[in-house]
């Protein structure tokens, strides 16, 4: 097979990737090093890849270990210099002998894809926890509940004082408003993913019609849209759930602005090309954007605004985001927030075909 043939897959990388052999002459650069050089792989071929550093020493050293086999793979922190460009690029540099002699293999992941990347496997990692913890929660909460508003029941039938009565029924009462609270929490779970053709725009409208249908004085939803993107298949009434949860938030966190004529919520779709999220490249993705102009979401809680029970505002329940979160990544999706006072912006992504 062809040196370059056998290469060609690093193309559908989003990280930079280069082979080399000897002291670092380069036999291959995929797409994405030839987007970070500003160079064509014709022109880099041959060329010392060292020379690219600010310090080339690490480089070259790690070289020399690859292919004497004193490490699988070695790691570190480096400046890649690039063409028409006065700043250097930090990088993540991974050093990788191959089964061929002499050569090697670096890829170069930015610093801040790699934060990025990092950022996704906590939130997916949270989100699973999550998971589990709101199912097992909710069980161990369930059982109980029916035998105390059923003794409730029992006990108020025995009694003759009216007043005593009004005991029981606060018991009942509060016994059936944690029955409601666990079947929200469970009902993402017990409902089937119900597939079909998804319009993202169909599901915008309809939130957009629920919103304004609340919040009818005050308040503009803003179509940002780009109708170019194609259908999928997905559960639409999930999605409508999803978006309509964020949207809620975002509505009752402009109170304030909304009062005075001023709340803004924008709904925003674009599509994304040769993506990487949640461990997994993409030819194509939806990103659809929820933002508000409103106070922004508390540093108290801007970690955790995706955990169960977790809510910035005074009765709110804390599991619409939570909700939001599991509907999205049971499309293989992933929400993201970036808040500041002024402006919060959550945004979800998911695979087109």
């Amino acid at each position: 097979m062809n040196k370059v043939a056998r290469f060609q897959s690093f193309d559908l990388l989003a990280t930079p990737v280069a082979v080399m052999q000897g002291q670092g002459r380069i036999r291959f650069v995929n797409a994405a090093l030839e987007d970070a050089l500003g160079m064509s792989r014709r022109t880099l071929y041959d060329m010392h890849l060292p020379d690219f550093f600010l310090d080339p020493q690490p480089l070259v050293s790690a070289l020399v270990g690859a292919q004497s086999n004193e490490f699988a793979a070695l790691r570190y922190e480096a400046q890649l210099r690039r063409l028409h460009h006065e700043d250097t690029l930090p990088v993540h540099v991974i050093v990788a002998a191959t089964d061929e002699p002499d050569e090697v293999i670096v890829e170069l992941m930015p610093v801040e894809q790699q934060t990025r990347q990092e950022r996704e496997e906590r939130l997916l990692d949270q989100a699973q926890a999550n998971k589990e913890l709101i199912r097992n929660l909710a069980h161990e909460i369930k059982n109980p509940l029916g035998g105390i508003r059923g003794s409730a029941q029992l006990l108020e039938m025995e009694l003759n004082d009216k007043e005593l009565s009004e005991y029981t029924q606060v018991i009942i009462h509060e016994a059936d408003r944690l029955q409601t609270l666990v079947d929200r929490l469970l009902a993402p779970h017990r409902r089937p993913h119900v597939v079909g053709d998804v319009n993202i725009h169909e599901v915008c409208e309809r939130v957009r019609a629920l919103i304004l249908a609340e919040f009818p004085r005050g308040l503009k939803v803003v179509r940002d849209y780009d109708i170019s993107i194609p259908e999928f298949r997905g559960d639409r009434e999930q999605l409508i759930q999803a978006v309509l949860n964020i949207a809620h938030n975002a509505a009752q966190a402009l109170q304030e602005r909304i009062a005075q004529g001023e709340g803004q919520i924008t709904l925003r779709t674009r599509i994304l090309r040769q993506v990487t999220f949640g461990k997994q490249r993409y030819r194509l993705a939806l990103e659809l954007h929820v933002m508000d102009n409103g106070p922004g979401v508390p540093d108290s809680i801007k970690d955790r605004i995706f955990f169960p029970l977790i809510s910035g505002r005074e009765g709110g329940s804390g599991l619409g985001l939570t909700l939001a979160q599991t509907f999205v990544q049971q499309h293989h999706g992933m929400i993201e927030c970036d808040s500041e006072p002024g402006r919060t912006d959550f945004k979800i992504l998911i695979p087109l075909p």
